[in-house]
């Protein structure tokens, strides 16, 4: 018996293995920044959603109340109802505070510098002030 003769395989050079990855790569350096932008927009987005609900429920704390809730109270008011309030008649809010999408949590001023209140979360880095992803998120 003669051993079964060879087929010839047929497989990829690596040079068609570098250009596909060439190419694979330079579609991820085109398409990845744009998606990673659109990442940073959705957590402004969900900040200034956040903050929009915030500023309602704190409007019916008010009319309820005569008046916001003071700063060292905070956005707590909204869930729990402070000892020295008996018009409240929250909870203003269907779930607990949450953080802001960065994981930190808002701030809350009264009297506010830009309104009767001010409710911010201070972005990405954390800082007062910056810029883009980085800058200031508040109710004004």
């Amino acid at each position: 018996m003669h051993p079964a003769p060879r087929t010839h395989i047929e497989g990829f050079t690596l040079l068609e293995l570098l250009v596909v990855m060439v190419i694979i790569g330079l579609l991820a350096g085109y398409v990845g920044p744009r998606y990673f932008a659109q990442i940073g927009k959705s957590e402004i987005k969900a900040a200034r959603a956040q903050i929009d609900a915030f500023e309602k429920a704190l409007d019916q704390y008010r009319l309820d109340t005569g008046h916001y809730p003071a700063a060292e109270l905070g956005l707590a008011a909204l869930m729990e109802k402070p000892a020295s309030e008996a018009k409240w008649q929250g909870p203003y809010l269907k779930k607990a505070v949450p953080m802001d999408p960065w994981g930190r949590p808002y701030l809350y001023k009264f009297p506010g510098a830009h309104g009767e209140v001010d409710i911010l979360s201070l972005g990405r880095d954390g800082q007062s002030g910056g810029s883009g992803d980085d800058a200031d998120i508040g109710n004004w």
